[in-house]
């Protein structure tokens, strides 16, 4: 079942880079009692995710603070290794936080797993945006397939209070 607005936010954990090395970081940790702008996509250093999405939160992170958001998070099927070096090469510094989906189990948890495997990218998690208050969703921004528009840095401000 896909997730949708009101309902909690499925339990999990996803890779973090620590200072120590790779790290792990669970759901309640990143949500409980936190406003959390979560941002998925289908894959580090690919084209639309490098030059639009991530760039967008990146950019906005400041206007995401000043609304109350306590986290904006990106998250990817990718590994920790890969998110820290995308972190790197984007220049996300302490304003979004890389989150590795390494198995697409957190993607699949929330119902949003896609097969990329007609681009050699097997499964992957979909593009989306939700906006989570306190671990429930209060606002879900799915995109449609090879789409780039509701789940933009923009849109999502936009949504919040």
């Amino acid at each position: 079942m896909t997730i949708k607005v009101g309902d909690k936010m499925p339990k999990g954990t996803l890779g973090i880079m620590t200072e120590a090395g790779p790290g792990a970081i669970s759901t309640d940790e990143l949500f409980a009692k936190k406003k959390v702008v979560l941002v998925s996509v289908p894959g580090a250093f690919t084209p639309t995710c490098s030059a639009k999405h991530l760039p967008g939160f990146v950019q906005h992170a400041d206007d995401f603070f000043a609304k109350g958001v306590d986290t904006v998070a990106c998250m990817a099927v990718n590994d920790v290794f890969v998110m820290r070096a995308w972190g790197k090469d984007q220049g996300v510094g302490d304003k979004v936080k890389m989150l590795a989906d390494g198995n697409g189990e957190y993607a699949k948890a929330l119902g949003l797993q896609m097969d990329g495997s007609a681009f050699g990218m097997g499964m992957r998690g979909q593009r989306f945006a939700i906006i989570v208050d306190d671990g429930k969703a209060v606002h879900v921004a799915i995109e449609p397939p090879g789409k780039f528009e509701v789940s933009s840095a923009e849109r999502v401000l936009a949504k919040l209070k």
